[in-house]
């Protein structure tokens, strides 16, 4: 089943069709002399009803950080009692099957207990731990979210090729990115072992522009060969795959956006917003003759889902649950054919996504 409705306000059509199947469910395997029991309740919905108090702070012209931790809590918990009651009835009213006699919160002492129980049967296993890789980060919300938290749309924007000369004198490398503000944070340059076209720069250098720093150009098969000009610029603390190249190839890891997605680490770009350094980097890039080109490019950008405001990869400490072990039985039961899928074409999809699932970021920053 799927988990309770969230506390986010009272239920829509949506929900009224999923409790419906619920019911339906529950009904059947009753009739066939099951002892089927259905708990109401409703789920806390975390970053989803804090930014839903947070809407309505914002018609009286106030924010959480002017109310502080304990009074903004106490609307979040007024809140949860408007709703959560509101819910309740809105179950009773469509008629659910359930026991009305029991309740449940997702924040209720037996659900915290079963919860810390399992994050701590999982660390034993370890399953779980804590460490520092690229994460989903909304700046809004000030906090990580998984990767089924990111809604990924298709926005205008533009593809700069820009210019680094190697080190030696005896040319350039143009690399493509839609990005430029992150270069402040590149540590190298890839290439594919196998492109021929840059198999005499492999092991030199090249000096990143706008920032003078000196930085290798290493060979990885992750690098398509077709693809723009066959060379990536490694931004280790802002992509997942330069974050995997770099760790093959011992690059340095340099952090250039701190939580607010303003410019750290940026000689004379600190402090700017990610969208007002953008365009500074590229008004010095075309002064001092590094552009090579511009054009549109529309690419899938990944967004908030709640909030809706670009998200920004970064490196951070947070906890994470190792997937692929757990991916292991899921994998096998599909290919297997014990569970299949209707259409069977999206068997791939799924499949796809098992096989290269990533580890799951589980910290939030309430």
């Amino acid at each position: 089943f799927p988990p309770p409705p969230p506390a986010t306000g009272q239920l829509h059509l949506g929900h009224a069709f999923d409790e419906t199947i619920q019911d339906v469910l529950i009904r059947y395997k009753r009739m066939q002399g099951y002892s089927s029991l259905w708990v109401p309740g409703y789920d806390h919905a975390g970053i989803a009803t804090q930014i839903k108090v947070e809407e309505m702070l914002r018609k009286d012209g106030i924010t959480r950080f002017d109310l502080g931790r304990e009074k903004f809590l106490e609307k979040v918990w007024a809140w949860k009692g408007k709703y959560g009651d509101r819910i309740v009835e809105q179950l009773k009213t469509l008629g659910c099957s359930c026991d009305w006699e029991r309740q449940r919160f997702t924040m209720d002492e037996v659900c915290a207990k079963a919860v810390r129980e399992a994050f701590v049967d999982l660390y034993h296993k370890k399953l779980i731990y804590k460490g520092n890789r690229i994460i989903n980060w909304c700046p809004n919300c000030a906090t990580a979210l998984s990767d089924a938290e990111v809604e990924y749309l298709d926005k205008p924007g533009h593809l700069w090729n820009v210019r680094y000369p190697l080190a030696d004198g005896s040319g350039d490398v143009v690399v493509a990115t839609t990005r430029p503000e992150t270069m402040l944070g590149d540590t190298g340059i890839a290439v594919n072992p196998a492109d021929e076209r840059y198999a005499g720069i492999v092991g030199k250098t090249c000096i990143l522009p706008l920032v003078g720093r000196e930085i290798p150009i290493v060979a990885d098969d992750y690098v398509e060969m077709d693809f723009g000009t066959g060379c990536v610029k490694m931004t280790p603390c802002h992509d997942p795959n330069d974050f995997e190249v770099a760790m093959r190839h011992n690059l340095d890891f340099v952090l250039v956006l701190d939580n607010a997605a303003r410019i750290i680490n940026g000689g004379k770009y600190n402090g700017m917003d990610r969208y007002e350094a953008r365009k500074a980097i590229v008004a010095d890039l075309e002064a001092g003759g590094y552009l090579a080109g511009v054009q549109d490019y529309a690419h899938s950008v990944g967004t908030c889902y709640r909030c809706h405001n670009d998200v920004e990869p970064l490196s951070s400490e947070q906890w994470f649950v190792k997937m692929a072990p757990l991916a292991e039985d899921a994998i096998r039961v599909v290919e297997d054919g014990e569970v299949k899928f209707v259409p069977e074409r999206f068997s791939k999809t799924y499949l796809n996504w098992m096989y290269h699932v990533r580890d799951w970021c589980i910290s939030r920053q309430l």
